[in-house]
C-alpha cells in the first residue's frame, strides 16, 4: 500500500505494541508513511525506541506534554531535522487511577486540572505548534477519544468530561486551520484490550457488554483502529474535517440493547 509514500507524520503516545498509537502508526508505516516517535520519559523510552526500530521510525523525541515547554521543544527538533510533516496523531491522556473508581463527584481539584491538561489542552499546543509545519502543503491531526465523553461510562468519570472538552476541542480546531488547509478529527474506539483500557476498572464488563452489544457482535481490534487512523491521515479524508469517526462496530448507536 502507497497511501503514505513520501509523507510524513508525528505519533504521540504509543506504550506498548497493543496501544492504540502503535496500531495507527503500524499501518502508516506500512503505507509508506516515514515516522516520528514521543516518548514521556526514561522508562518509556526504553519501550518506544525498539518499537521505533521495527516501524522504521526515523526519530524518537522526548516529550512530556505536563511539563511547560516540552512540547514546543520537540516541535522545534522535528523541524530541524524535517521541516515540514504532513500529520500528526495525539494519543495521550491521563488521570489518576484512583479517583477512575466511585462517584465522579469526588474528583479532586488536582486531579481534574491534571486531567484536563494532559488529556485535552495538549492537543490544542500541539496543533499550535505544529501548524507551522504544515500550513504549506495542508495536513491532518488525529486524536483519540471514547464514548465516555456523551456518555456516562462506569469508572470513567473525569476522564469523560476531559474527553467532552476534547472533543469539543477537535470542532475549534477544525475551523481555526481549516483554512491552512489542515483536518482535525477524532477516532472514538470502541473498547480495546490496551494498557491504558486495562486500568480503568470494570473493563471487562465494559468489554463484553459492547461486545455483545454492538451491531457487528465484535469489539474492534488494533489493526481496524489502526486503518481509520489510515484513512484520516491519508488524502482520502481530504474532505474530512471536526469529525468524531467512530469505530465501535455501531455499539454508539444503540440506546436499548434487543433482549436476547
Amino acid at each position: 500500500m502507497t497511501l503514505l509514500t513520501g509523507k510524513r507524520g508525528l505519533i504521540m503516545g504509543i506504550a506498548n505494541d497493543h496501544s492504540i498509537a502503535y496500531g495507527i502508526a503500524k499501518c502508516c508505516a506500512e503505507a509508506g508513511a516515514e515516522l516520528a516517535l514521543t516518548y514521556q520519559n526514561d522508562m518509556l523510552a526504553k519501550r518506544v525506541r525498539p518499537l521505533g526500530e521495527t516501524l522504521g521510525a526515523s526519530l524518537t523525541l522526548p516529550c512530556d506534554v505536563g511539563s511547560e515547554g516540552s512540547i514546543n521543544d520537540m516541535v522545534k527538533t522535528l523541524k530541524k531535522e524535517w521541516e515540514q510533516i504532513d500529520f500528526v496523531v495525539h494519543a495521550i491522556a491521563f488521570a489518576d487511577k484512583a479517583e477512575l473508581r466511585g462517584a465522579y463527584l469526588n474528583t479532586s481539584r488536582a486531579n481534574f486540572h491534571s486531567a484536563m491538561h494532559i488529556s485535552c489542552y495538549s492537543l490544542t499546543e500541539l496543533a499550535r505548534t505544529t501548524t507551522p509545519l504544515m500550513q504549506e502543503k495542508g495536513g491532518s491531526i488525529i486524536t483519540l477519544t471514547y464514548l465516555g465523553a456523551n456518555r456516562i461510562t462506569p469508572n470513567y468519570n473525569v476522564m469523560g468530561v476531559a474527553k467532552a472538552a476534547l472533543e469539543a476541542s477537535v470542532r475549534y480546531l477544525a475551523v481555526d486551520l481549516g483554512k491552512h488547509n489542515i483536518r482535525v478529527n477524532a477516532i472514538s474506539a470502541g473498547p480495546v484490550k490496551t494498557l491504558a483500557g486495562a486500568a480503568i476498572s470494570g473493563a471487562r464488563h465494559v468489554f463484553r457488554h459492547s461486545e455483545v452489544n454492538a451491531p457487528l457482535k465484535h469489539n474492534p481490534d488494533m489493526n481496524e483502529v489502526g486503518r481509520a487512523g489510515l484513512y484520516l491521515a491519508s488524502d482520502l479524508s481530504s474532505g474530512v474535517t471536526g469529525e468524531i469517526h467512530y469505530v465501535d462496530g455501531g455499539y454508539h448507536h444503540i440506546g436499548v440493547p434487543t433482549a436476547e
